[in-house]
Parts: structure tokens; sequence; C-alpha cells
């Protein structure tokens, strides 16, 4: 082991398993790429090819929950604004 060896580029994933490789904006399967480069593993190739719609409604989805959101007034915030209930369970 050198003593740059942590800073090789390990694809850390299986054959088998495609990735969206945000570098070359295509889907792969298995580990072709860094994991910095890609979303993933999905279990098929179908998956993977809508990699960015999901992290786009999942943030959407996140930036909006009124759960998260603190400042009601932010743009960002959402309709309903507010803190999280600290009674409530996570989903």
């Amino acid at each position: 082991m050198g003593l740059f060896s942590i800073f090789r580029r390990d694809t850390s994933g299986k054959p088998g398993e495609w990735y969206y490789c945000l570098r070359h904006g295509r889907v792969e399967e298995g580990p072709d790429c860094p994991a910095k480069d890609r979303l993933g593993p999905y279990p098929d190739r179908a998956g993977a090819e809508r990699a960015l719609r999901t992290a786009r409604d999942r943030d959407e989805e996140w930036r909006t929950d009124p759960r998260w959101n603190d400042n009601p007034d932010h743009p960002d915030n959402g309709p309903a604004g507010g803190s999280p209930d600290p009674g409530a369970t996570g989903r």
C-alpha cells in the first residue's frame, strides 16, 4: 500500500449493478467510473435511466417538506413552512 493509495480511483461497485455516470452523462453497468461520479446502484437499467429525475424529485420533496424548514418565509420552504414536530416519527 503506497503513501497515496487513499487517493486511488476506487470504483467500489459490482458488475450487474446499474449506475448513472454524472461525468459521462449516461447509464453504465458495473463499476466503470469512480463512486464520486455516479448515482446508484440501481437494480436495472431503467432505474438508472431515471436517476436524474429521481434525484430531482427527491430533492424537491425534501426541500419543500415543512418538517425540515425553520423559516416559513423562505421561498424554498413550501406552502406550509414551520419546523419539524419533535414528537413525530420519521417516514
